[in-house]
């Protein structure tokens, strides 16, 4: 398993750590594609790089290939003009640099397939953005829908509050203050009755008693 690969299984396995305890899931998918951001543009920067470098070891290649050519041809033409000290140099230099030429050669190849591994692990990593982004989006707006509903919630209890607790009490205490002020208006109406009732009693009896003084003094000038 290569590095690049397990990086990204520990990101994925972190993100997922990370979900289970979250009371907010986008903060923490925020966290995590701000770290994933930030891994992307390293791989990146040494996607560049590796590309840089692949390019010198296939010029080094290029060069070692040229100049073993450049020597055999060097090589022929001493042999062709009797100068076999010449030719056996030229053939020696041609030799150094055909195992210059393997060398860059293998190097460039094993760079390739690093570059080829990066390009393959920056693909994974941006359908692993773009993946863990729509689902950021998704619960961003379940998210939003359920503080919505949790202020509705809030308002209709509010309002319920209302009609259903303060306006009952506040219709007992009304019709408590109607029935007291009904009854006290009965009490004062019985008072006014029956002091006037004990008014007239009173009215009766004096005119009982000046009717008895009257017949009395009337007597006594009989006399």
């Amino acid at each position: 398993m290569s590095v690049m690969k397990r990086m990204r299984d520990i990101s994925v396995a972190s993100l997922n750590e990370m979900l289970e305890g979250a009371e907010d899931p986008v903060k923490m998918i925020d966290r995590f594609l701000a770290a994933q951001r930030e891994r992307m543009e390293a791989s990146d920067r040494l996607y560049r790089q590796a590309m840089v470098h692949a390019e010198s070891l296939r010029s080094q290649w290029m060069a070692a290939e040229a100049q073993k050519q450049k020597r055999e041809g060097q090589a022929e033409l001493a042999m062709k003009a009797g100068e076999e000290a010449l030719a056996r140099l030229a053939l020696s230099e041609k030799m150094m640099y055909e195992e210059r030429e393997e060398q860059y050669r293998e190097l460039y190849t094993n760079a390739q397939s690093s570059i080829a591994e990066l390009e393959e692990q920056l693909r994974q990593m941006r359908v692993d953005y773009d993946e863990v982004y729509s689902k950021r989006q998704y619960y961003a707006a379940r998210m939003e829908s359920i503080r919505l509903q949790m202020r509705m919630n809030e308002r209709a209890a509010y309002g319920r509050g209302i009609n259903g607790r303060v306006f009952d009490r506040l219709e007992d205490r009304l019709s408590g203050l109607e029935h007291e002020a009904k009854a006290l208006q009965d009490v004062r109406r019985l008072t006014e009755q029956a002091m006037y009732r004990a008014g007239t009693a009173v009215g009766a009896a004096l005119e009982r008693e000046m009717e008895a003084l009257k017949r009395k003094l009337e007597k006594e000038e009989q006399r």
